[in-house]
């Protein structure tokens, strides 16, 4: 993420002083604690920026956990999490998402640009998407956005996400997909990519075992028998 500026006290996002800012209040959910840190750098400095990091998670359960215990305004969620990715966090956090009084708010903030993580996420609730390229005053500014209740997205991802809702021939809802983790959809990708299980494991940093027990679960979610049969079910869909 591309370093932003600022100066003289001012607030990124209004052009106010610090104490006359807005303020929001946001949770980090990535499974790197160094991108988590980076981030923290980037926009967490309140006095300048107007937001406040109350809580980090890196995993499904800790997301869910630092989420329902802090009620940010904004979630800036990664969409490759340990412990089924950041729809299953939607998933949970649903009843949150829908709250009358204060809703909490979900950014997805992914290094992955790839259809199908784009629509699963905002199928699942999420305002916005944006990648990891953004630079930090810019994701200040989308946070805030959120926070209002607008929709925010990469440039290059906007016209994709207007096509994929909102033409005549957008693609159906896949229910077979969808019965898939995030996680279990990225071993299916690589496994149709012709990667070895060790090759997955350490793609993923996950162990072999890990592996060959969400391939056994995407099996049997998609009733396929093999690999081959699952290779060709991912190569219909353009998974691949």
């Amino acid at each position: 993420m591309t370093e932003s500026t600022g100066g003289g006290g001012t607030d990124a996002t209004n052009g106010t002083t610090g104490t006359d800012a807005r303020r929001c209040r946001v949770v980090l959910v990535d499974d790197h604690r160094m991108f988590r840190t980076g981030v923290q750098a980037e926009i967490g400095e309140t006095a300048r920026t107007g937001v406040e990091v109350v809580g980090e998670a890196a995993d499904v359960d800790q997301a869910v956990t630092v989420i329902t215990a802090t009620r940010p305004e904004v979630v800036l969620l990664d969409v490759h999490l340990p412990g089924g990715g950041g729809v299953e966090v939607l998933r949970r956090s649903a009843a949150l998402m829908a709250a009358t009084e204060r809703p909490v708010r979900f950014l997805a903030l992914s290094v992955s640009d790839a259809a199908e993580d784009v629509i699963g996420v905002i199928r699942g609730g999420a305002r916005g998407y944006v990648t990891k390229t953004i630079t930090g005053t810019d994701l200040v500014d989308a946070i805030f956005r959120v926070s209002e209740g607008d929709a925010v997205f990469s440039p290059r991802l906007a016209g994709f996400v207007l096509d994929a809702f909102a033409s005549t021939d957008a693609p159906p809802v896949d229910e077979d997909l969808d019965r898939l983790t995030q996680r279990e959809r990225e071993v299916l990708r690589l496994i149709a990519r012709g990667y070895a299980y060790k090759e997955i494991a350490k793609q993923l940093f996950i162990s072999v075992k890990t592996v060959e027990s969400h391939v056994s679960a995407v099996l049997r979610k998609l009733q396929l028998s093999n690999r081959h049969e699952l290779t060709r079910w991912a190569t219909a869909r353009r998974l691949v």
